[in-house]
């Protein structure tokens, strides 16, 4: 296992061109760069590369090393595949470092910058406050990261207090939430609760709706196609796909007695019979089900996205929190999806789902309607007109692109091809821009 890691580590180190002491480097910024321009920060490495080599090190956690290959994208599905990985949505800090460093508008000198990235592997360290040694000092979370930042070349932070300042955190943000009063701890770290860091844009895969620096950005899927072709021939099987299913529910829970939107789901799905023709057109079942108890589906995508790419819509209900990586995993199939409440999405990912385009490729049906008034799933979804169906699909397919995070290194064509990662790096620039005229004035 040592030798494993230190040959992901190595290998990181030597495709990124890094060095301990100098990971960023960076040409001189090309034209065009105004307003665009980022700093990358120098970190030492217990902020974020010693931190790969602890993926083995929580018991009660899989074993993460894995899924370090690739820069984070995992390992492939099988050997011939050049765009399906076995991606980890915990790898996402290392996914985006990876992209950052290609960005043209790098700048070595922070003076010129107009935005400043933290590769600081936030998910990663907070997993010995959260399954290891230090789960009762959670509050400490950060602090580190604060000190190295006030002493260490401390202008950077002091010319703007820390507004220009944005990294990726890789969970939610409640687990990063807990509040500095609990004694003793209870769950999360409280990184985003410390008022040292209360400037800084934190981009996670769940925003609390409250706080301004907060802002969700799409987990990861197992898909990151490293050119144009391979995109183009997923786009287009997925429109030829043929839908024989209503709606399907990949997932797990909802077998407690309590009434809950995943127990609502599950009753109707097993109690689902041969679908009739309707306005939505003819299925050949109502519903179908992909059992992801215990997480057997997390690093499997064939067990999913097989049955997506044959449903018309997929549906989203929460979980421990109201979001879910099957969203993107169903966009991605062309699988319509279908939400119960406005915190799974349409609250969360404004930049790469418009809410004003939210209702051309989604369905959202209240959770008190399902589980206490009785409204079936089946009835609403069988009322909407095959015309519009075809078109929702048409404009999920058409998100596609923007949901996805491309392969690094990909060919120079393919870069310009707006994806995941580019929403988010457009979205804080803009997000960075406003706040700091906001606080000039």
């Amino acid at each position: 296992m040592a030798t494993t890691i230190s040959f992901f580590l190595a290998l990181f180190l030597s495709v990124l061109g890094l060095t301990r002491s100098d990971p960023t480097a960076a040409a001189a910024v090309p034209d065009g760069c105004s307003g665009r321009r980022i700093h990358v920060r120098r970190l030492p490495p217990r902020f974020n590369l010693d931190l790969l080599a602890t993926c083995a090190d929580y018991p009660l956690l899989e074993d993460l090393c894995p899924y370090l290959a690739n820069h984070g994208l995992g390992r492939p599905t099988h050997n011939r595949s050049r765009s399906w990985f076995r991606t980890d949505p915990l790898m996402l800090e290392l996914v985006f470092h990876r992209r950052v460093l290609e960005l043209p508008c790098l700048t070595p000198d922070p003076d010129l910058a107009d935005a400043v990235f933290l590769p600081y592997y936030a998910g990663l360290d907070a997993l010995h406050y959260l399954y290891g040694r230090d789960v009762n000092s959670s509050a400490d979370h950060g602090l580190d990261l604060y000190r190295f930042l006030r002493a260490n070349d401390p202008g950077i932070w002091e010319r703007r207090s820390g507004h220009d300042h944005f990294l990726v955190m890789a969970r939610p943000a409640w687990d990063f939430s807990q509040p500095l009063s609990n004694d003793p701890p209870i769950w999360g770290t409280s990184f985003l609760e410390l008022p040292e860091f209360y400037n800084v844009t934190a981009l996670t895969l769940e925003a609390r709706a409250w706080p301004w620096q907060e802002q969700a950005i799409p987990y990861p899927t197992s898909f990151h196609p490293p050119d144009s072709p391979l995109l183009e021939s997923w786009m287009a099987r997925v429109r030829r796909s043929r839908r024989t299913a209503l709606m399907l529910f990949a997932g797990g829970g909802g077998i407690s007695a309590a009434p809950n939107i995943r127990r609502s789901i599950r009753l109707e799905c097993e109690n689902g019979t041969e679908a009739p023709p309707s306005g939505s057109g003819y299925y050949a079942k109502t519903c179908d089900f992909v059992d992801c108890s215990n997480g057997i589906c997390e690093h499997n995508p064939i067990k999913y996205m097989r049955p997506m790419l044959k449903a018309a819509f997929c549906l989203q209900p929460p979980g421990d929190t109201p979001t879910r990586r099957s969203t993107f995993d169903s966009l991605l199939a062309g699988c319509i999806p279908v939400f119960f409440e406005d915190q799974s999405a349409r609250s969360q990912y404004q930049w790469h789902m418009p809410e004003e385009e939210f209702d051309e490729f989604s369905v959202t049906i209240p959770k008190e309607e399902v589980v206490y008034k009785g409204l079936k799933i089946v009835d609403v979804l069988m009322g909407i007109p095959i015309e519009r169906v075809k078109r929702m699909r048409e404009k999920v397919v058409e998100m596609i692109p923007r949901i996805i995070y491309r392969k690094h290194g990909g060919s120079p064509g393919f870069r310009s091809t707006i994806d995941a990662f580019d929403v988010a790096v457009e979205g804080t620039l803009k997000r960075i821009k406003a706040r700091l005229e906001e606080v000039s004035v």
